[in-house]
């Protein structure tokens, strides 16, 4: 409760807006998207990693509409970036994401600009989609607190490093939500269903430890390590083949399939690799007993 609280004070206590105001053409309405800093989300490409960072430490990195569609964007970019091979996501500071700016969207309610519903459907829920759905692996570094949407947007990640001292906090009971960003699905699928449905009636914590031992993240590692051991991994994964954004795919209807589908699926799937280059070198490198050199393709 006492980070609840501390998130609420840092997220009230910042200045009036400044972005500058756009009139909607469609409702002739005011609409203030943000007053977060131009370089809120701050992308870097190193060895075919995309390192999406949210940059708004004096709020735990709480998310506004331009730090969402910001996310998106960067998103969108390392997807269609043909030297890009894994994205890795991450908070600055001492936060992963406290969730949502709750300052900005209630002053943007309260002026009639947008409702909760309406955030939601077309900012909040087309990142968490798009996450899922984009074939390259995306992981999750998470530093510190990932709470609300926050947890939601380190949980829908594909692989999820923890570090040893940051927890994930249920966070909208405990002030009146209900949850959404996808948290019933992602927490029931990370955490189990008996988990899942605690944290969502209590708003209660889960640290690391625990966190690893339900299997709702890949590995636990010490802070000042996170950075290095997510490194090596990244890198390891943006020099894979194909066919791992395939797997990426057919997990990820796997959790919402039957055996029959997915058998089927699979040997779709099969039939794509099995004529890409990357097959060809994986068995030319296996019979000379050499590490293979794969281009994606």
């Amino acid at each position: 409760m006492k980070f609840l609280q501390s998130c609420l004070l840092k997220q009230t206590s910042e200045k009036p807006y400044t972005k500058t105001e756009r009139m909607s053409s469609r409702e002739g309405r005011r609409e203030r998207l943000s007053d977060s800093a131009e370089d809120s989300v701050i992308t870097t490409k190193e060895n075919g990693v995309a390192w999406i960072k949210i940059n708004r430490p004096e709020v735990l990195n709480a998310l506004d509409t331009a730090v969402l569609r910001k996310l998106h964007a960067a998103l969108n970019d390392a997807e269609r970036d043909p030297q890009i091979g894994c994205v890795v996501l991450s908070g600055e500071g001492k936060a992963f994401s406290a969730g949502a700016d709750l300052r900005a969207l209630k002053k943007r309610q309260k002026m009639a600009e947008v409702s909760f519903m309406e955030h939601l459907r077309n900012e909040t829920n087309p990142l968490i989609s798009k996450m899922r759905q984009m074939d390259k692996p995306i992981i999750s570094m998470i530093n510190g607190v990932a709470a609300g949407a926050g947890m939601s947007l380190a949980l829908a990640a594909d692989i999820k490093i923890m570090a040893d001292s940051a927890r994930f906090v249920e966070a909208f009971a405990k002030i009146g939500l209900a949850p959404d960003a996808g948290a019933t699905f992602l927490m029931t699928r990370s955490f189990g269903a008996s988990k899942a449905m605690e944290l969502a009636l209590t708003g209660g914590e889960v640290d690391a430890k625990e966190a690893e031992r339900l299997g709702a993240v890949n590995r636990v590692t010490p802070l000042g390590q996170l950075q290095r051991d997510t490194r090596v991994l990244a890198e390891r994964l943006a020099k894979g083949p194909m066919g791992i954004r395939l797997a990426k795919r057919a997990m990820n209807r796997a959790l919402v399939s039957d055996l029959d589908t997915s058998l089927d699926y699979e040997a779709h799937i099969q039939e794509i690799v099995a004529a890409s280059d990357d097959f060809e070198e994986g068995v030319n490198a296996f019979n000379e007993k050499r590490q293979p050199s794969f281009r994606g393709k």
